[in-house]
Order: C-alpha cells, then structure tokens, then sequence
C-alpha cells in the first residue's frame, strides 16, 4: 500500500474511533510500526490529525464510536479484479427462484452485476447491495432493520427477534477480513454477533476471499473451517492454503481472473 492510501486509511480509521493504536493500523494497512509511526509524525505535522502515546485521534473526535476494519470506500478500490472474478463465480452457483443471503462486504458488492441476469429472492445487511439490485435487476430484495453503520455501508440489528429469523437462505455469501487453521476471522464483535446470525439461517456458507485474505489475521473468530461449505477464491491462493481447505473438506473454486476481465470487457 502507497503512503498516499495508508494516509486515507489512517485518516478514516481515526474518525471511526476515538483512539486507534499503532497495532490496529498495521493491521488495516499491512505496514510496519516503524512505517506507520512515521506516516501518524508527518500527518501530525500537518495538522492532520493528533499524535497521542501509542496512536493517534481525530483532531474532533467522534462523537459515535464505528466498527473496527476498513471503511467500504477504501475497500473497494482493492483487488478488484480478483473480487470481480470471484464474485462471478459466487453467482454461477445461483439457480432463479433461489433464497440467497447477501452479507455486506466489497468482494460480495461485486456480485451485483453478473446478478442482473438472475431472478433471486435476497436478504442483505447491505445498503449499497440492496439498492443497486432494486434498481438495475429483477431480483427481489428483503433489507435487515437496525443500526446503520455508515463507513461499513451496513445494517446491524442488536435485537433477536429482528426480521433475520424470518428469512431462510439456500446459500449465504460472504466475505472475511481473514481466513486461517482457525476458520473465518473478523475484526469487530458486533459483527460477530451479527454474521452467527445469519449464518445459522443458511443450509450452506459460501465464503468469498481473494487470496490475500489467507494471509490476514484478527483476534475474533467468526466460525470454523468446518462450518464452510465453499470458498471462491483467486488464482494467487498458495497450495498451503489449498491444503488447508482440502483437509477440512471445504469445497474450492478458484476464479479465472484475466477470464472473468475479459468476459467483462466483451459484455
């Protein structure tokens, strides 16, 4: 990641949260500690933001604390072919009349498109989800209530008895801040909190990571290996984490990237 868009991460980060600390920006931006406490020193210097022991703040602090993990704008500029390609592959395994889960995320935001071909019932967490295909398909489309988490372009509900326990899913799609020997790995609890429940109301998990995410850990497990069905992924995944998958009987698609561009670029 260049400086310029380690500095638009940082800058982001410090908004969503009173005080983030060094390890979370290494974290969301893949440096070094050395490299983000220079890049904290120089936006400091330039009135950017406030160097404060161990992180940095907003110079006005949030007022409402945000979810943990990168905001949905920066995300989406990141490995966007490979979440093209993959994405692709994630609606080929959809059938018209087919109950579906959508969750969230900029790697499961590209299924969108190829799903204008499709006649599908969909449950999304998902803002911009939900209103591309309202607008640009014939899918019918069911939103979750709850609190609306602007950076993360989500909904999530605190409650139990929310409209999620109503809607029963042939297959749930989502992405992951990481994958490893542990299973799916997230960066916040209430996200935790509400991907269980979605989850649990999926006959199967379609798991959406380009292979970089193999790579990233966090500190909160979302669910194990054992719990996904699939895993679509890129051309970049290595034959440790293929084995890995293989071992725990997890299905593996890998997604023609330079394939699906040229699909792209022909329709």
């Amino acid at each position: 990641m260049h400086e310029t868009e380690r500095h638009r991460v940082i800058l982001s980060a410090v908004q969503d949260r009173p005080v983030v600390t060094v390890v979370d920006l290494c974290g969301l931006t893949g440096a070094s500690e050395a490299t983000i406490r220079r890049d904290i020193a120089t936006l400091h210097e330039t009135k950017k933001l406030r160097r404060v022991r161990g992180g940095a703040e907003a110079l006005t602090p949030p007022q409402v604390v945000g979810l943990a993990g990168r905001p949905f704008s920066i995300n989406e500029t990141i490995n966007i072919k490979q979440k093209q390609a993959i994405a692709r592959a994630a609606v080929e395994l959809c059938d018209d009349g087919d109950p579906i889960i959508i969750n969230g995320g900029t790697t499961t935001f590209q299924m969108v498109h190829p799903l204008a071909t499709r006649r599908v019932q969909v449950f999304t967490n998902s803002f911009p989800i939900a209103e591309h295909l309202l607008k640009n398909t014939k899918n019918t489309i069911m939103l979750s209530g709850g609190v609306i988490y602007r950076e993360q372009n989500i909904v999530l509900s605190p409650f139990e008895n929310d409209v999620t326990r109503n809607f029963y899913a042939r297959r749930m799609f989502m992405g992951a801040q990481g994958i490893g020997p542990l299973g799916l790995m997230e960066a916040d609890p209430l996200l935790i909190q509400a991907e269980q429940k979605l989850i649990g109301q999926a006959d199967e998990l379609v798991v959406l990571v380009d292979s970089s995410k193999f790579d990233q850990r966090s500190s909160l497990v979302l669910c194990g290996l054992d719990r996904i069905d699939t895993v679509i992924t890129d051309e970049g995944i290595t034959d440790k984490a293929a084995a890995m998958l293989d071992a725990a009987e997890v299905k593996l698609i890998v997604a023609p990237v330079e394939a699906a561009a040229a699909e792209e670029a022909a329709s």
